[in-house]
């Protein structure tokens, strides 16, 4: 039997990338990001972990590997509070640099819904029930 354990990213500037998702509301430790190995990893409520490797990891272990071109492969999805904090998290994120991808919209599936890119132009969404 297996099971999903842990989500990884694959990142060119592990700071760059922590803060950006401290600041979407993960309480990643400050200095998680001097890690000597270039992996720092993160356990989510219910045990999933998030995991961060460095370009330079990767290619430790695997030398061929290439960056993916074209959009994202990958999205995660922040469920906020209220539509409110939606709104309020987007305006966060865009107004101290991060990529808007879609400005928050109401979306017909009940959610109030936005999207950003994090500094790998990873896609991640911000939603919260309408009702």
């Amino acid at each position: 039997m297996t099971r999903l354990d842990v989500i990884g990213l694959v990142v060119e500037d592990l700071s760059a990338s922590l803060a950006f998702y401290r600041r979407v509301g993960l309480a990643i430790p400050e200095g998680a990001e001097s890690s000597e190995h270039g992996h720092v990893e993160f356990e989510l409520p219910g045990g999933l972990r998030l995991a961060w490797d460095t370009v330079e990891v990767i290619r430790s272990f695997d030398p061929d590997w290439q960056q993916p071109s074209g959009t994202g492969r990958i999205a995660l999805a922040f469920r906020c509070d209220t539509p409110a904090d939606v709104d309020a998290t987007y305006r966060d994120l865009v107004s101290t640099g991060y990529e808007g991808h879609k400005e928050p919209w109401d979306a017909f599936w009940g959610q109030r819904y936005a999207q950003v890119l994090d500094p790998d132009g990873n896609g991640v969404d911000l939603f919260a029930p309408l009702s």
